[in-house]
C-alpha cells in the first residue's frame, strides 16, 4: 500500500474511533487535522458506478475518503457509504434515501433539499452543514430525515424546516458542543436552530436538545421519554399526544407550548417551573 493509501486508511480509522468514543460519552468532537484535498474517487467515477448499478443491488463506497466532491442531484440507490468521510461534499438535491451512512462524517457538507428518508445515520456527525440555497433560509430547502435511523447522531446546525417524522433519534445529541461559542473550533454555534421542524411520531428517548431553538416545531405523538430540553426555546411547539415521561424541561421556555393530550406530564422534570409555565397549554 502506498504512503498516501496508509494515511487515508489511518484517517478513516480515526473517524470510526472518534465516533465510537463519542457514542460512549468519552468525547464530543475529534480533531482529525487538515482534510485531504483529493478523494479516493472522482465524482464521475461515482456517478458512473451508480448509473450502472443494477436494480436491487447497492453500490459500495464504504470506508472511503469522499471529501469535497460535487455529488449533487445523484440518486444513490441505497448505496453502502458507512464510515466514509464526506467533509465539504455537495449533496444538493441528492437522493440518499435508504443509504447506509453509519458512522459517516457529514461536517460542512451541503444538504440543500437532500433526501435522507429511511437512511441509516447511526453515529454520524453533521457539524455546520449548508442547508439553505441563499440567505433567505427558505424552509423548503431543508433536508428530509423522515423514517431515518439517527441513533446517537451528533448535530450542530441550523436545520429549521427539516422533516424528522417517524425517525429514530434515540440518544441523538443536538446539544452545543461548546459551553460557549468562539473558541476557534469547527463548531462555534451556541445552540442548534431547529425552528418549524417536524418530529411527529419520532422516537426521541434520551435525546439531548439542550439550548436548542425549537419554536413552532411539532412533536405530535412523539416518544420523548427521558429527553433533555434544558434551556430550550419551545415557544409554540406542539407536544399533542406525545409521551413526555421523564423528559427534562428545566429552564425551557414553554410559552404557548401545546401539551394537550401529552402523556407522562406528571413525571416530566422542571415543567411546572419552566419559563412561561403558566402560558403553556395542557
Amino acid at each position: 500500500m502506498t504512503l498516501r493509501g496508509r494515511i487515508k486508511r489511518c484517517r478513516i480509522w480515526l473517524i470510526a474511533a472518534g465516533f465510537a468514543a463519542a457514542g460512549a460519552g468519552q468525547a464530543r468532537a475529534v480533531d482529525l487535522g487538515p482534510v485531504a484535498p483529493d478523494a479516493d474517487f472522482t465524482a464521475f467515477q461515482i456517478t458512473t458506478t451508480l448509473f450502472n448499478t443494477p436494480p436491487g443491488e447497492r453500490a459500495n463506497f464504504a470506508g472511503h475518503d469522499l471529501t469535497y466532491l460535487d455529488l449533487s442531484n445523484l440518486d444513490f440507490k441505497g448505496a453502502l457509504l458507512a464510515r466514509s468521510d464526506f467533509y465539504g461534499t455537495d449533496f444538493t438535491a441528492a437522493n440518499l434515501s435508504g443509504a447506509d451512512l453509519t458512522g459517516t462524517r457529514l461536517d460542512r457538507s451541503v444538504l440543500i433539499r437532500a433526501n435522507l428518508s429511511g437512511a441509516n445515520l447511526t453515529g454520524a456527525t453533521i457539524y455546520r452543514p449548508t442547508i439553505y440555497a441563499d440567505e433567505k433560509s427558505t424552509l423548503s430547502d431543508a433536508p428530509k430525515f423522515s423514517g431515518a435511523n439517527l441513533t446517537r447522531i451528533s448535530v450542530q446546525a441550523d436545520l429549521s424546516g427539516a422533516d424528522f417524522r417517524g425517525a429514530d433519534l434515540t440518544d441523538a445529541n443536538f446539544s452545543p458542543l461548546e459551553a460557549r461559542p468562539g473558541k476557534g473550533t469547527l463548531t462555534t454555534q451556541p445552540s442548534n436552530i431547529l425552528r418549524s421542524c417536524d418530529f411527529s411520531g419520532a422516537r426521541m428517548t434520551n435525546a439531548d436538545m439542550t439550548r436548542a431553538f425549537l419554536t413552532f416545531s411539532r412533536f405530535t405523538g412523539a416518544d420523548v421519554r427521558g429527553a433533555k430540553f434544558n434551556n430550550a426555546d419551545l415557544t409554540k411547539a406542539d407536544f399533542t399526544g406525545a409521551d413526555v415521561s421523564g423528559a427534562d424541561f428545566t429552564g425551557a421556555d414553554v410559552y404557548d407550548t401545546n401539551f394537550v393530550g401529552a402523556r407522562g406530564l406528571e413525571t416530566a422534570i422542571g415543567l411546572d417551573h419552566a419559563v412561561n409555565a403558566d402560558k403553556a397549554r395542557r
